[in-house]
């Protein structure tokens, strides 16, 4: 059973202070802010990716990529 995005997703209000929250870590720059939230983008995304490849193939139960697949993805 899986969530829709839509109740995950934190409410407006939420998401206004997050961002005021973020801009002003960076010294109410919000360029800077944006670039140090797509570094924190990437750094979690390269933490899943390690994930996936740790995972075994019977756990996940088909659901994520083969291996094989994962390398074809990075050779793009």
């Amino acid at each position: 059973m899986t969530a829709s995005p839509e109740a995950a997703a934190p409410l407006p209000d939420h998401l206004d202070q997050a961002a005021d929250q973020a801009i002003a870590a960076c010294g109410g720059d919000a360029r800077e802010a944006v670039k140090a939230l797509i570094v924190a983008n990437d750094f979690l995304e390269a933490q899943l990716d390690e994930i996936r490849r740790k995972v075994s193939t019977g756990y996940a139960r088909g659901r994520l990529p083969s291996a094989r697949a994962r390398k074809d993805e990075t050779d793009v």
